[in-house]
């Protein structure tokens, strides 16, 4: 096609272009996924987990209220770029710091409008994920398509370092909540309500970077391991995945959350696979086994774990409506409980928020009863 100095192009790796407004200026490479979420556009745009992505949102309008810095997930956006049929220009919302636009162009997010982003969501749909480029910057279609079909694909990458913390650090119980447990956090790209679900119930918190040894957080005198979310491939990551198996075998209660929990079932023995276009969104529905209910979700991966692989003492007890991929599971003879979905929700539904109050129910129970605990009530 000809192109006549447009505002900005979306090159993807199948060929397809796609003229647009530039947003925001710059020129970024990524993993292109789609978010079917109708509010929250300022928690995705933070969540670590978005780390290499370029993220398309499905709503037909963005920033409508504008952003603030109380709902963030992170102290900046990961995102390699941001796309939308229109982003308001305005904010309606009393609460709003910031126009949306202004916080994208600060942070120097590069984003598109006012193309046909359902077309870009067919092509996902039919191809998976692709990778793509935006840029306001360049016109020079054919070396941008090669150089989009030399971009790294999102399997194979371990990208958790770039996102963890560089040391560890505290998070004291929310003010006026009694301190009732010490729980270890692995940071692989924490989200900071999973941090606030924790201490809203009463945990005083060590934040500790990814690669942390088993042994460092032993000698903390930690109750419990939560293992967070986080961007990037599982599989690369074998040191840590050595090191959440020792944890393991010393019969520590671990709450692992979507990259925590997929790194939970290759510690275990299992294998993880990439799904053809990932979950992204607040509208995942979610069978729990042990109760009949059906739980609405807030999801964002790109990975799932093999049933099959998975040994004999663990148990799926959730598992996903649309397309019938591991959503929780529990270990019958050790304190471990694992969800590939966000229970913090943010943003999302919190039909599975009580997640968080299992997990420390089993760390007041009497030594051994915490994965019977977990495993006859399930999540939900």
């Amino acid at each position: 096609m000809n192109l006549r100095s447009p505002d900005a192009i979306f090159v993807l790796e199948d060929g397809s272009v796609f003229e647009a407004h530039a947003v925001s200026p710059g020129t970024r490479f990524g993993e292109v996924v789609f978010n079917t979420a109708m509010t929250g556009y300022q928690e995705i745009l933070t969540d670590p987990s978005y780390r290499g992505q370029i993220v398309v949102m499905t709503l037909p309008h963005i920033g409508n209220y504008g952003v603030a810095r109380a709902v963030a997930e992170s102290s900046r956006p990961w995102v390699e770029g941001f796309v939308a049929r229109r982003f308001t220009g305005t904010a309606s919302s009393h609460a709003s710091e910031e126009e949306l636009v202004s916080y994208l162009r600060r942070n120097r997010i590069p984003a598109i409008d006012r193309l046909d982003t359902r077309a870009v969501v067919r092509r996902i749909r039919r191809h998976g994920a692709l990778r793509g480029v935006i840029t306001t910057e360049r016109t020079d279609l054919a070396a941008l398509t090669e150089e989009v079909r030399a971009y790294p694909t999102m399997a194979g990458r371990a990208l958790v370092h770039e996102v963890t913390c560089p040391a560890p650090y505290e998070v004291e119980p929310s003010a006026g909540i009694a301190p009732r447990f010490h729980l270890a956090v692995f940071d692989f790209g924490v989200k900071a309500n999973i941090l606030r679900s924790l201490a809203d119930r009463g945990a005083r918190l060590t934040v500790f970077p990814a690669a942390t040894s088993a042994d460092e957080v032993m000698a903390a005198g930690v109750d419990g391991v939560v293992l967070s979310n986080g961007p990037g491939d599982p599989e690369p990551l074998t040191g840590i995945i050595a090191e959440i198996r020792r944890l393991s075998e010393r019969r520590v209660p671990i709450f692992g959350i979507c990259l925590g929990h997929q790194l939970l079932g290759l510690a275990l023995g299992g294998m993880t696979f990439k799904l053809k276009f990932g979950h992204h969104g607040a509208n995942q529905s979610v069978k729990d086994h042990d109760t009949g209910r059906v739980l609405i979700t807030s999801q964002n991966h790109g990975f799932a774990i093999d049933p099959d692989s998975l040994p004999a003492n663990c148990r799926v007890n959730q598992t996903n409506l649309n397309d019938g991929t591991v959503e929780a599971f529990v270990v019958e003879d050790r304190p471990i409980l694992s969800a590939q979905y966000h229970p913090e929700a943010a943003p999302g539904p919190h039909d599975a928020s009580d997640l968080f109050d299992r997990f420390l129910a089993g760390l007041s129970s009497p030594s051994g009863a915490s994965a019977s605990v977990i495993s006859s009530n399930g999540p939900g």
